[in-house]
């Protein structure tokens, strides 16, 4: 069985022998260009990173707003949820933003409003799955004409003339393009559960979108909409290509659906951002996990292309390789984020790499013309569960380099330790749990136990949704993980209204409940939306906890650099401040508690010539006083905190730069616990 699963995981297309024939030498990703931001992650390898160097450790201290916009008009209601990263291109800064996610162009010196555009999609938009702003958009030009493009909640795709904000007549259907249409499936324009938050993504003349589904914790049957991927005409809007992520008879992959599953199950798309290497003619596809998240019952084998990373034909859509993470999940590890390429001389070769962050805080690295793991990746034997009617791997795949850039399964080393005390009730707490290493299954609930088995990194992570960054000059890549541990236990649905599946995740973390517990993954895509104005956050709060106070040790969110040319981590540091409510524990009185750092899912990171730069992802009381949050930079050498500035808000979009008239600006989304959607911009003082 092993090496049947071998063989499934690793496959190289003919084709491919193409591109290794060639000695054709290509430029490595090189970050942003020019001074612009005209891709979510700066350029198509999704590497962050921008040259710029007139904001510095000296004087990022000194950063004032030079503009600020608040999203609350831009919707029917204000957003609590503002993940997005701004675009500029010649002198114009485009977004999403506010619930109607409508798509605003602003001077990029001042911030005036240059022009609006919103969709109001009544009914079908009320029942997307995928609301609020997204995560932002796409922007193409062939050096005369300029259009933006975006996903609408209700699963549309709209180009738009970049200077008037008005539809491309000739795309589409007078600028749009139904996502529900043409998906090689039946979906209900109105009513059908897909959606993106996710941007599209243009190279060349094709532009890419992928699929979000509601919650796979609690599915609403084994039969779900399929997360195809598909390529489009940026010109006409005319379907290229479909990448089937389920695949049909006679397709690659078709023989690891047993019984038939592949007929009717769904979810197995792409809700991450994907990454291009135009030259190679490449698409990197980061694929979810099909129906449902923590039981696969009605699904199995290991189920290709489940949490595998799929490389395609940019204009044909063709598969040229794929490796599976995770065979046959069960644990709810999407692959979050967008793959980051890098051209990396390891051992005196100078290789193309593709690296993937991962919720499980594996960092896969491959030679992405072949798919051939750049360091050894060893299929090791994992425990077997016990829930009824569920199909189990032997192995799991095992990455020897890099080390993991997070902790990995629940031992009692992990649990609080401030003092023997609070040890102490952790202790007696997981006694009702199972605990175990990274890959232990979930279990059917017990009210006498075990309630739950308890995960490390939880279903948001380790890394979630905004992925990581490279720098080009040190080969050092750099990502943001949480450690935060979540309960996945599973119970039969309440009744056949709820689900047809066999077990749905039902353990809450005190107790056992039908519909939804303490692993949903909230905030992030494989999760229902959050309210619109959610609990206030804590970056240490959620989770397990004993006496407020997290169940695990921290530090709680940490920053970590990790040197591509050797597979080794650099250095470490805790990101953002003690939170209120952990520094002000009656437990912890009088102790002295090193910074631990901050949860959250949206610890995306920017890397400029010198700095690394993040915002805290919780209120707290700041230097000053204030409640608010505070954007750092850090030495991207050393990981030195090196300057801070005062953000009204936790950062919860990654933050982007530009240059403009000769200076450099940082702009950035925040938003949270009442403090509605706003982007800041920053810029130092004349």
């Amino acid at each position: 069985m092993a090496a049947r699963i071998a063989r499934w995981f690793v496959r190289v297309a003919p084709v491919v022998c193409a591109f290794l024939a060639t000695t054709v030498v290509i430029a490595g990703q090189s970050g942003a260009k020019n001074g612009e931001w005209r891709t979510y992650g700066g350029d198509l390898g999704h590497t962050r990173y921008s040259p710029l160097d007139q904001i510095t450790a000296a004087n990022f201290g000194k950063l004032e707003i030079a503009w600020r916009l608040k999203t609350d008009n831009l919707g029917s209601r204000p957003e609590f949820q503002l993940e997005v990263t701004p675009l500029m291109a010649n002198g114009v800064v485009y977004a999403t933003a506010g619930t109607r996610r409508a798509v605003v162009a602003l001077d990029a010196a001042t911030g005036e409003v240059l022009w609006v555009h919103g969709e109001r999609e009544g009914p079908r938009g009320a029942a997307a799955p995928r609301q609020l702003s997204g995560r932002g958009l796409a922007y193409w030009s062939d050096g005369a004409e300029e259009r933006i493009l975006y996903v609408t909640p209700g699963y549309r795709m709209i180009a738009l003339d970049a200077k008037t904000g008005v539809p491309v007549p000739g795309f589409g259907a007078a600028g749009v393009v139904d996502l529900k249409k043409d998906d090689d499936q039946e979906i209900d324009l109105v009513t059908g559960e897909v959606g993106l938050h996710a941007t599209p993504i243009v190279a060349g003349d094709v532009v890419i979108v992928g699929a979000a589904h509601r919650s796979g914790g609690v599915p609403r049957g084994m039969r779900n909409i399929k997360g195809f991927v598909r390529g489009f005409d940026v010109r006409t809007g005319k379907r290229l290509w479909i990448f089937h992520t389920v695949p049909m008879p006679g397709e690659f992959g078709h023989e690891t659906w047993l019984g038939e599953s592949w007929a009717y199950t769904g979810n197995t798309g792409v809700w991450a951002q994907i990454s291009v290497d135009e030259e190679l003619g490449l698409a990197y596809l980061p694929v979810e996990l099909p129906t449902g998240d923590y039981y696969g019952g009605h699904r199995p084998g290991t189920g290709l292309f489940g949490e595998s990373l799929v490389a395609v034909d940019l204009k044909t859509g063709q598969r040229r390789w794929h490796y599976q993470f995770v065979h046959h999940g069960i644990w709810d590890m999407d692959i979050p984020c967008a793959p980051i390429l890098a051209d990396v001389t390891v051992n005196g070769r100078t290789i193309k790499m593709v690296a993937q962050p991962t919720k499980q805080s594996f960092l896969y690295v491959f030679d992405r013309v072949t798919g051939q793991p750049i360091w050894p990746i060893e299929e090791r034997p994992v425990a077997k569960g016990e829930v009824p009617g569920e199909w189990y791997s032997p192995t799991q795949p095992f990455p020897t380099k890099p080390p993991a850039y997070d902790r990995q399964g629940v031992a009692v080393d992990d649990l609080i330790d401030f003092t023997p005390e609070l040890r102490a009730e952790a202790v007696k707490m997981i006694e009702r749990y199972k605990i175990g290493p990274i890959f232990t299954p979930p279990v059917v609930s017990q009210k006498e136990g075990p309630l739950a088995t308890l995960v490390l990194p939880s279903a948001t992570g380790g890394a979630n949704w905004p992925g990581g960054s490279y720098d080009p000059e040190t080969h050092f890549l750099y990502v943001f993980s949480q450690t935060n541990v979540s309960a996945m236990g599973l119970v039969p649905p309440r009744d056949a209204k709820m689900s047809d599946m066999r077990y749905v995740q039902g353990s809450s973390l005190s107790g056992v409940r039908a519909g939804g517990g303490a692993g949903a993954d909230a905030g992030a895509d494989s999760a229902p939306p959050r309210p619109v104005n959610p609990a206030p956050a804590e970056g240490g709060g959620g989770g397990l906890s004993v006496q407020g106070l997290p169940i695990v040790k921290p530090p709680y969110g940490r920053i970590t650099a990790i040197d591509l040319t050797k597979g080794e981590l650099v250095w470490q540091v805790a990101h953002g401040e003690t939170p209120d409510n952990i520094r002000n524990h009656p437990a912890l009185k009088g102790l002295t508690i090193p910074r631990t750092g901050q949860r959250g899912t949206a610890g995306g990171t920017l890397v400029t010539k010198t700095l690394v730069i993040a915002g805290d992802l919780g209120f707290s009381t700041t230097p000053s006083g204030q409640r608010g949050a505070m954007l750092r930079a850090y030495d991207k050498a050393t990981g030195k905190e090196v300057g801070a500035v005062y953000l009204p808000a936790p950062q919860s979009g990654s933050p982007m730069t530009y240059m403009l008239n000769g200076r450099q600006y940082l702009v950035v989304a925040v938003s949270g616990a009442g403090y509605s959607g706003e982007f800041l911009a920053f810029r130092l003082p004349q």
